[in-house]
């Protein structure tokens, strides 16, 4: 017998994933069923040679003997072949053609039928698939010409049906065909192009097409309803998967934190001791981009690393004493004071120079005093609620009889002011330098 046209036909795939049932596609049957299958199938041939030859030593009709002849187009996943045979079924056909068949591949008419003369006898060898369907994955065995044939068998099990080629870092493999008669649409990070030829494997049209893909890509073959026909019904998916980790900066507030000063006057109001700082927090990001849009954002860490400084508010709680009422002239000290003022040759500079009894120090005290308060600057305003040389509140100023602000009034007036305060309350109104000073 000659070499049978189908010696070399085994499926057309790939060598990643790639299960057949058949023999043809790389399984063998066991020995014994192999010499049982060989016998069984071979018969006929013999017996039509025995036949022939008791028709030509009988005598018999040579029409007969060409009646049982048969010519049957043999179509093994595409490839098509044209025998001429004497085989009574499929089954010994393919035998007599070494096409083999397992439990997971389709042959139609069935092997066990009755083979007839300009028969086609159709070969589909099963392949494992992953088919992700509604989003579940499962594996499943397909007897198809190539994927579009695969994806019309397999729309029955769920709305949205796809084919997952096996996967290594930049390789993807499906082990069988796209479409073996139309173009097929290739979309690669979501462009779109045509592919005129549909009848190659997934890895060939990558290829073929200059895409390179990795690790974190997305690959999937899918059937669609063409607009028109002859347009590709069969597209293969390249979705770029891009991971990155961002980093982002916030500002942290700072708090106002009140702290009170025992020798500090609650009338002197607050004072800022520490200025307020922001501090900040890095926040790191992982970040999952699919054809350039952001599909997962997953925080990977927080830390601060600035810290906040408080911003501290002091506030006084000391009284400052109420000030002393001013000493009512007695009927004596009246006449006195007139006596005195009448007297030929008397002087008032006995008074302004004596500090006893209550009366105003010399000039020289009281320019020591206003250089202890405010640098001896009559126009000194602090912003705190003090003024001017002696550092009057508004209220304390106002009761010694001035007007407007103590430190647009001269210095001769604040002088006149200060020494009134004293004689009503005393020294004590100015604790601090009038101690310095020796004055209490």
């Amino acid at each position: 017998m000659q070499a049978s046209p189908f010696d070399s036909v085994t499926p057309s795939t790939e060598p990643v994933a790639v299960h057949s049932s058949s023999a043809g596609s790389g399984g063998e049957p066991p020995a014994d069923a192999a010499a049982t299958r060989r016998r069984r199938r071979r018969w006929p041939l013999v017996a039509v040679v025995a036949a022939l030859s008791l028709a030509v030593a009988g005598g018999v009709s040579a029409a007969v003997v060409e009646q049982l002849r048969k010519d049957v187009t043999i179509d093994v996943d595409g490839r098509l072949t044209t025998v001429t045979t004497y085989a009574d079924t499929v089954d010994d056909v393919l035998a007599e053609e070494g096409v083999r068949v397992g439990d997971n591949d389709e042959v139609t008419p069935a092997v066990d039928d009755e083979l007839r003369d300009g028969a086609v006898v159709e070969v589909r060898y099963g392949r494992e698939l992953t088919v992700e369907a509604d989003g579940e994955r499962e594996d499943v065995w397909v007897a198809a010409l190539d994927a579009d044939e695969a994806l019309e068998e397999l729309a029955d099990r769920a709305e949205q049906i796809r084919l997952l080629p096996s996967r290594s870092a930049e390789r993807a493999v499906l082990p069988i065909r796209l479409d073996a008669d139309q173009p097929v649409t290739l979309v690669v990070g979501g462009k779109s192009s045509v592919v005129d030829d549909g009848a190659v494997t997934l890895a060939e049209l990558l290829a073929a097409e200059g895409v390179e893909i990795d690790a974190d890509d997305r690959v999937h073959v899918e059937q669609v309803d063409p607009p028109r026909a002859g347009e590709p019904s069969v597209r293969v998916v390249v979705q770029i998967v891009d991971t990155e980790k961002v980093v982002r900066t916030k500002k942290i507030d700072f708090d106002t934190v009140t702290k009170t000063d025992p020798d500090r006057y609650a009338d002197q109001g607050s004072t800022v001791a520490t200025q307020g700082r922001p501090g900040e927090r890095t926040i790191t990001w992982r970040v999952t981009r699919v054809d350039g849009e952001v599909t997962k954002r997953e925080k990977v860490s927080s830390k601060v690393t600035t810290k906040p400084v408080d911003r501290v508010v002091v506030k006084g709680t000391k009284e400052r004493p109420a000030p002393e009422p001013a000493p009512q002239p007695t009927e004596s000290s009246s006449s006195s004071s007139s006596s005195s003022s009448s007297s030929s040759g008397s002087t008032s500079s006995s008074s302004s120079g004596s500090t006893s009894g209550g009366s105003a120090p010399s000039g020289s005290v009281w320019a020591a005093l206003a250089e202890c308060e405010s640098g001896g600057d009559p126009t000194t305003n602090t912003g705190n609620g003090y003024y001017g040389m002696y550092q009057f509140s508004l209220s304390t100023w106002q009761a010694v009889g001035g007007t407007g602000l103590p430190s647009d009034a001269s210095a001769a007036e604040q002088t006149k002011r200060a020494q009134i305060l004293q004689s009503r309350a005393g020294w004590g109104q100015w604790p601090h330098c009038a101690a310095k000073l020796g004055l209490l």
